[in-house]
């Protein structure tokens, strides 16, 4: 079921598409922990004999933004306007930051150049097929000095008020260590502005009050103190911590394993989108940078994390800390709808099976029926009222030899999988179902759904399977009917069409 106060959204590709369009001069307040991530490749064919290690002969040496610069670097490829509020030191790496960040004509970096720190730099060794060989790191670790902070607040109290959305995008290194955290989280609430939150640490109490925040399930797991090792596991810590700092939602990355959105009593599991994954890294940067573009665009939560983990299984693919562009993201919504629309066609035995996971997720199913030979207005009105009836809605589909035997050997027009294939693309159908029967009693026996829903053309003592459904407390609801649309209509009109 969907909590009060989070709408379900259409997670369609025109929703899709729409959003991403509205991403260009979206403007964003980024704080957080930046630093340089350094790979190294080269030629490993032989081993030290100093000790038992591969040598490497550098050959090729990049240097990207990292950590919260990461964040600013999606946001950019994205289309966004952004402000970046940091620390560096000053030292090289600090520099080659302030070189970086001038490369992004819609970045304005506010940088706190403190000669107490160490900028971070991460150093990833590759042999040249991509195996990851070694990780060296230099930085520090340690809270912003009260003059750094002082700073650091200055700069986003003076900025807050102009931007769409703000991100907390914290590595540890100190920056959102003391009190800006919070600073900045209340003058985003003071100013109607979403705030999310990527955590760090095992004190997740300065965020308090953020509009999401997106640990990823290790980090959850050392923030609540709880068991991760499954789906209801995850949900109950999701549903602690939100608790515990009144946060809006929590958005658990998984990994390989997709994520999971916890908002209130709304619970949602988005499976990884199928990629090759060829590292990980900053894929949770990617994730943070779509979210908050997408919030800040006004789209609902759950089409927002749906959006977000597309673009994260575009980063998966790619080597070191990649970033996804709004073309990348379309293309990926274009292959999700092919894949998913496969996958809502189902056997019987699978859809009993679906059907449970969706119960135990606290959803209500829903069931209609038809042969949907060509499909026109009417079909599409009962569909969005049935599925605006329930939460997941299964639609049972007439196979051929039952059109045949219901409306004559003239019929389906299409075949039953040609039928099965245009259901399945609908944004309001979660399921098909093909059954051989001349009705679907059998069917809606197997899935005992919440709520059947046939068209106000028929009584209720006319629809089949009203009897047992309403026997265990479930509802019948007659949808109203477009007029003047049907498609035996339809095919007598083509037929006089020709004859004229």
């Amino acid at each position: 079921m969907t909590a009060p106060g989070v709408e379900s959204g259409d997670d369609d590709l025109s929703s899709f598409t729409t959003l991403l369009a509205g991403f260009a001069g979206r403007r964003v307040l980024c704080v957080g922990d930046v630093m340089v991530d350094r790979s190294l490749y080269g030629d490993v064919k032989r081993i030290s004999p100093e000790a038992p290690v591969p040598v490497v002969r550098i050959t090729r040496e990049t240097s990207e933004l990292g950590g919260a610069g990461n964040v600013v670097r999606n946001l950019a490829a994205l289309g966004a306007r952004c402000a970046f509020v940091t620390a560096v030191g000053d030292d090289r790496a600090g520099r080659e930051v302030v070189d970086m960040l001038a490369r992004l004509s819609s970045v304005e970096p506010y940088l706190r150049v403190s000669r107490q720190r160490e900028t971070t730099v991460k150093s990833r060794f590759f042999s040249l097929d991509g195996h990851h060989l070694l990780r060296a790191d230099r930085e520090t670790v340690a809270a912003v000095s009260r003059e750094d902070l002082a700073d650091l607040e200055r700069a986003v109290a003076s900025q807050i008020g102009e931007f769409d959305a703000v991100i907390l995008s914290d590595y540890g290194k100190g920056v959102l260590t003391g009190t800006l955290a919070g600073t900045a989280i209340a003058a985003a609430r003071k100013a109607g502005k979403p705030v999310v939150v990527d955590p760090k640490g095992a004190d997740y109490t300065r965020y308090a009050g953020a509009t999401v925040i997106t640990p990823n399930r290790t980090e959850l797991a050392e923030a609540m103190n709880m068991p991760v090792d499954g789906d209801d596991a995850i949900v109950a810590a999701a549903q602690a911590l939100r608790k515990k700092i009144s946060a809006g939602a929590v958005l658990v990355t998984r990994s390989g394993e997709g994520m999971t959105l916890v908002t209130g009593e709304d619970v949602r599991h988005l499976p990884a989108e199928t990629r090759e994954v060829a590292d990980v890294t900053g894929a949770g940067d990617t994730v943070v940078a779509t979210l908050t573009l997408a919030l800040a665009g006004g789209a609902p939560l759950p089409s927002a994390a749906r959006l977000a983990n597309l673009a994260a299984g575009i980063v998966v693919g790619r080597h070191g800390t990649a970033v996804a562009t709004p073309q990348d993201i379309a293309a990926a919504c274009r292959q999700s709808e092919h894949t998913n629309a496969d996958q809502k066609i189902g056997d019987r035995t699978g859809a009993i099976a679906r059907v449970m996971d969706w119960r135990r997720q606290g959803l209500r199913v829903g069931f209609t029926n038809g042969c949907f030979d060509l499909l026109h207005p009417g079909h599409i009105s009962l569909l969005r009222q049935a599925r605006g009836a329930c939460d997941r809605l299964v639609v049972g589909l007439n196979s051929d030899a039952s059109v045949m035997r219901l409306k004559g050997p003239d019929r389906p027009v299409q075949n039953e999988a040609a039928r099965a294939a245009v259901m399945a693309s609908l944004s309001p159908v979660d399921l098909v179902v093909i059954f051989g029967e001349d009705t679907p009693l059998a069917l809606i026996e197997a899935l005992r759904p919440d709520v059947l829903v046939k068209g106000a053309d028929y009584t209720r003592a006319q629809v089949v399977g009203a009897d047992v459904v309403e026997s265990y407390g479930g509802r019948v609801i007659l949808a109203d009917v477009v007029a003047s649309h049907s498609t035996t209509a339809t095919i007598a009109a083509m037929k006089t069409a020709r004859k004229s």
